[in-house]
This record gives C-alpha cells, sequence and structure tokens, in this order.
C-alpha cells in the first residue's frame, strides 16, 4: 500500500521561561557542535562517533543526529543555527485525559514529558494513530519561531488505501488569470480564480523596491516570508477543493507536467511585472500539496505532458488559436473560454500531443465524434 508522510508542527503548551531559555542555550550547543564537526576535514568526519564528543553535554542521540546532518550537508560553510533533532528511537509520545505530551531528553540521563497543544483535528487523529501503533512516528526536531514560540516537528507515516484505478480524471489547467481550472470528462467545470493574489504579487513587488533602495535587509525578509505564506495557504485551499471536485465526480487528477517551466522564454515585459511573471508562479507547491491531499483521499493522481494542451482544439483536435481568455478553432468554429478547453483536453488526454492532428480527418482525431463531448458553458459553473 502507499505510505502517506507528514511533518505535523505542534507547539508546546504552556512552556515555561526556564526551560525555553535552556532550550536556547543548547540549541546553541548544537550548532556549536556542527561547526566544529565542519571544520575537520571530510576523511575524519566519516570516523567520529557520539563517543568522541564526551564532553558535549547533549545526549547522544541528539549528538549522532547532528553528526548525520553536517555529513549530508555537503555545500554549508557554516551554522547559523541548527534546531535539535532526534530519531524515531529517542521520543515517546503520551496521552493523559486530553493532554498529548512527548517524552524525551536533551541532557544525558535526563528524560522529561513535555505537553503539547493541539488544535487541528486532522493532526488528533494522527496522534492517536502513533498511539494505536497504525501509524509510524519518525524523527522529532525542535524548532523556536521568531517570536520565541517552541513547536515540535513530528514526522509521521502511514500505510493510505491504494487509489482506485480509473479512466476517468478531471483536467487541472494552471494559469495566472484563473490559478486552477479542473474540467471533468463531461465539461462540468471549477473556475478557481483568487483574483486578488495578483494583488497581493504587486502590492510586495512594489514594497520590496523601496526597502532595497533603502538597504533594510531584514524587513524586506520578513515581507517576503510573510507574502510566501499568503500564497501556501491559498495553494492549500485550492488543493483541498480540486480533491474534493474530484471525489465528487468519482475521478482521478490530471494535472500538466510544468517542471522547466521557469527555464521557458519570456517577454521582458512579462518579466517586469510580477503578477505576470512565471518565475514568481508557485506551481510545484500547488502540484505537491494536491498530489498528497489526493493520495490521502485514495484519489488517483498523474501528470501528462503540457505540449499543446492549451492549443489544442477540444473537440475536433486541431490547433486553434489562443488570445488571452478565449480560445478559436478554425477547423471546426468552436469558441470558449481558453483555460476551460485545456483543461479539458487534459481530462481526455489520449496519449499525444502533436501538431500534426491538422491532418486528421473532418470526422475528429483517430475517428473518434466531435459530438462525445457535450458543450456547456465554462462560464457560471463550479
Amino acid at each position: 500500500m502507499p505510505i502517506q508522510t507528514l511533518t505535523l508542527k505542534l507547539p508546546f503548551l504552556h512552556l515555561n521561561k526556564v526551560k525555553a531559555a535552556e532550550w536556547s542555550r543548547l540549541e546553541r550547543v548544537n550548532t556549536d557542535l556542527a561547526n566544529r564537526i565542519l571544520g575537520m576535514p571530510k576523511a575524519e568526519r566519516r570516523k567520529l562517533t557520539t563517543a568522541s564528543f564526551a564532553d558535549v553535554e547533549l545526549g547522544s542521540a541528539w549528538v549522532n543526529q547532528t553528526l548525520r546532518t553536517v555529513n549530508k550537508s555537503k555545500k554549508v560553510k557554516a551554522f547559523k543555527r541548527l534546531p535539535l533533532e532526534t530519531n524515531n528511537q529517542n521520543w515517546t509520545l503520551h496521552k493523559v485525559g486530553n493532554t498529548y505530551s512527548i517524552g524525551f531528553g536533551l541532557l544525558r540521563g535526563v528524560k522529561k514529558r513535555v505537553p503539547l497543544e493541539v488544535h487541528q483535528a486532522n493532526h488528533k487523529a494522527i496522534l492517536e494513530g502513533i498511539l494505536a501503533g497504525t501509524h509510524k512516528p519518525g524523527s522529532l526536531k525542535l524548532v523556536q519561531s521568531k517570536k520565541g514560540v517552541w513547536y515540535a516537528c513530528i514526522s509521521v507515516s502511514w500505510e493510505v488505501p491504494k487509489p482506485t484505478e480509473t479512466l476517468r480524471f478531471i483536467g487541472v489547467d494552471r494559469g495566472q488569470n484563473h490559478l486552477a481550472v479542473a474540467v471533468t470528462p463531461e465539461g462540468r467545470s471549477l473556475f478557481l480564480s483568487f483574483g486578488w493574489v495578483r494583488h497581493i504579487r504587486r502590492h510586495y513587488a512594489a514594497k520590496r523596491r523601496r526597502l532595497q533602495q533603502k538597504g533594510k535587509h531584514k524587513t524586506l525578509k520578513r515581507l517576503e516570508q510573510k507574502e510566501s505564506r499568503t500564497i501556501r495557504h491559498i495553494n492549500h485551499i485550492i488543493s483541498k477543493k480540486l480533491v474534493a471536485f474530484a471525489k465528487e465526480h468519482g475521478c482521478g487528477i490530471r494535472m500538466e507536467d510544468l517542471s522547466g517551466i521557469r527555464q521557458s522564454k519570456q517577454r521582458q515585459s512579462t518579466k517586469a511585472k510580477a503578477d505576470l511573471n512565471r518565475d514568481f508562479w508557485p506551481y510545484y507547491d500547488l502540484e505537491s500539496k494536491t498530489a498528497y491531499k489526493a493520495l490521502r483521499a485514495g484519489v488517483a493522481f498523474e501528470k501528462v505532458p503540457a505540449a499543446y494542451t492549451s492549443k489544442t482544439c477540444r473537440r475536433c483536435g486541431a490547433i486553434g488559436v489562443r488570445h488571452r481568455h478565449s480560445f478559436r478553432c478554425k477547423r471546426c468554429g468552436y469558441q470558449g473560454h481558453a483555460d476551460h478547453n485545456a483543461g479539458s483536453n487534459l481530462a481526455n488526454w489520449l496519449g499525444l500531443s502533436c501538431p500534426v492532428v491538422l491532418q486528421a480527418p473532418q470526422g475528429g482525431v483517430h475517428g473518434t465524434p466531435p459530438s462525445r463531448v457535450s458543450e456547456p458553458s465554462p462560464k457560471g459553473l463550479g
């Protein structure tokens, strides 16, 4: 069965200042240890064990994980801050009443339980799975936010149902005017626009320019992180809606393979605008969020080549003319919304995407009659 892996980021419940200060100190000890290891020759690093650092007050499991992290970091010259991390054998999950807690020992020979704050229902279900033995715990990482809040980042894996085999897929076309347009094989559609995202891009781009001119780099970085969080949140919303739409119509999800899109050519006037530049749009983030949500829901997910999906007529398979939001086929006369047309092509993808279909017979590509798909208007659907 497929394996689903998720990292839960859970704040500690009412963590006192003394313990928080101690953890901050031990994190600095861990960072100093990592830089100490990093300064050694590579051949010597591979021979190191926890016994080589008996002078470090951290528990051996944490030291061992730091050794692995440093040995995997090939391009790092120095660590500014390395969070404390240990594997699944050195922490345990407990539940007393309705309160969850994790037990671990940062110092050698000292192990304590620290309560967690859990709000989301799906997080509680995963924690219950760990206690029941159906979910496998992974590593534990202690992370402090910039506001001083300490979090336990817990990696969890579990088996999920194998996606139902299907020949029915919704095609999802990703863009900038409409962030995602999902179309069923029959032509029903779901337009997810979030038009104010373009305003967000322009707003933050203007702020970045002003901050760069003034040399306020810390404020600039904080602003970029805020913008990134906003866009990731929107992608979470879109991916949930796409999976729900696919389940409602008994379909899998099919997306274009947009790997390499950042290397594709753009006009200089387009690249200069934050709301139009493709380099600023997180297509992969939306794809990855949709893929793992689909896996959890038992919905099939696949990617297909992107070539000509937005230029091909959904009715007759000929190469048509796309202008902004409209698509027109000179061969059969079909006119419609360009994104709806692209999504329909993805939903009914036959494994071919090539301009030679211009030579296809009037009856349609491979003998498929144009009337095979009904012609609902994409406007107002979804």
